[in-house]
């Protein structure tokens, strides 16, 4: 089938196609600003024969390129057809049988299965998306939770008054890296990576060894976002020292003492 006029499929439900396209294929003479408004006359609606569609087109004047815009309508192939049979010429037969051979592959079983298949691996997609999204977010708030459980003893106490350290600080201590320092723990089964935030397994969560904050910043849209970032306490630092300590790693100051 050769494409006398462009299909439009993005919109999905139903294609469509310009009526400059289609004004320029019927050879009409009148200018499209013109001809529009007389066949719009003849009973057709915006928003359900016809949309409005403004672009944009580059055009070159005189050696100089100029942008300039026009006035555009996407219109259904119903409204097409019937713009066909208006015109009353051999050309608008023509494209209208072509309408008809458009409307027909469309409304075939196979292209309505295929669209039905595309819609659904788009929702599944989409709630594959939100599911890993919200298994972040009940991870990170059963840590809190969790975080918020123990019973503090006067020990924890003074501990918890001190300034919680990032995992950066702990492990420049023992001149590490964070990469290594959450590798090393995530291999000793202390925490696991949940997108990109290191969680405790639940064993530890429960023992006041970290605090998760939230931090607000401007994304590069232009829009707030929220970041998850998670912190040791001083009790967390020393339990991450004793465990070091007994696979014979020292921080540097203990070193060679």
């Amino acid at each position: 089938m050769n494409e006398l006029v462009k299909i439009n499929y993005s919109g999905g439900d139903r294609p469509t196609v310009s009526g400059r396209e289609l004004h320029q294929a019927l050879q009409i003479k009148t200018p499209y600003l013109k001809w529009f408004p007389r066949m719009s006359e003849y009973g057709f609606v915006e928003g359900i024969d016809f949309n409005l569609d403004k672009n944009v087109q580059v055009q070159i004047e005189g050696g100089r390129s100029v942008s300039r815009d026009f006035l555009d309508h996407q219109l259904t192939i119903n409204m097409a057809k019937e713009l066909c049979m208006i015109q009353r010429s051999d050309i608008g037969k023509q494209v209208r049988r072509y309408f008809l051979q458009v409307e027909a592959a469309w409304n075939s079983p196979d292209a309505i299965m295929a669209r039905a298949l595309q819609f659904a691996n788009d929702r599944l997609a989409l709630l594959t998306q939100q599911n890993a999204e919200l298994t972040g977010t009940i991870a990170v708030q059963s840590q809190q939770i969790a975080e918020l459980q123990p019973k503090a003893t006067y020990y924890d106490l003074v501990l918890n008054c001190k300034d919680l350290i990032s995992t950066s600080a702990i492990a420049k201590d023992y001149g590490k890296s964070a990469v290594w320092m959450n590798r090393w723990l995530h291999e000793k089964g202390v925490q696991f990576k949940q997108g990109n935030i290191w969680l405790l397994y639940q064993k530890y969560a429960e023992k006041g060894y970290t605090s998760t904050k939230t931090h607000s910043y401007a994304g590069t849209d232009g829009e707030p976002h929220t970041k998850v970032h998670t912190y040791w306490t001083q009790k967390g630092r020393l339990f991450i020292y004793d465990l070091m300590k007994e696979d014979g790693i020292l921080p540097l100051i203990e070193r060679g003492a």
